[in-house]
């Protein structure tokens, strides 16, 4: 499902136009993309959360020449799901 797909089912599960429905979507994506700049963690009981980790700098190899490379280290953004969303997926 694309954004597009998504919003459809939005408007249609919910009686919205898909104006709204792209505004609610677009509302809901920059609130979390805030949340997770600050640090901060978005939990949507029943469904999941997301969060952001630190990955460590490390070193790695580049596969086509063998030669070792620093990774830098950087934020993550992970999502786990929770209980009703892996009971109904599962």
């Amino acid at each position: 499902m694309n954004k597009a797909e998504l919003i459809d089912a939005i408007a249609n599960g919910s009686g919205l136009t898909k104006a709204d429905s792209r505004k609610a979507l677009d509302a809901f994506i920059e609130a979390t993309e805030g949340a997770l700049k600050k640090g901060d963690r978005v939990a949507l009981v029943g469904f999941g959360s997301f969060s952001v980790s630190k990955r460590e700098a490390r070193k790695g190899r580049n596969p086509q020449t063998g030669k070792e490379i620093n990774i830098p280290a950087k934020n993550v953004v992970k999502f786990k799901a929770g209980t009703d969303l892996n009971r109904k997926v599962n």
